[in-house]
């Protein structure tokens, strides 16, 4: 992927945010700004097709109830927790 350079300007408490989650996960700052910027953009795409059609469905191979949702985003929230503090697995 070529990269271009840019300028953006940024509040003062935003860069510090960016420094500190850059020494935690012990990537650079621009780094941790491109990572913004492609997850902003990603979360604004305006897709050209649906992601799935109408017609098809996921299985999950029965029945969801409330205790297997709840683990699951526990689990994936204490992940997440790991990866922003530099875990490594």
């Amino acid at each position: 992927m070529a990269l271009k350079r840019t300028n953006v300007y940024a509040d003062d408490s935003d860069l510090f945010l960016i420094k500190e989650a850059a020494a935690r996960l012990r990537v650079s700052e621009a780094e941790m700004i491109r990572e913004g910027i492609h997850r902003i953009a990603l979360a604004h795409r305006v897709w050209a097709e649906p992601f799935i059609s109408d017609e098809e469905t996921f299985d999950l191979g029965g029945p969801v109830d409330k205790d297997e949702i709840r683990s699951a985003v526990t689990r994936g929230h204490a992940e997440r927790e790991r990866r922003n503090r530099g875990d490594v697995a």
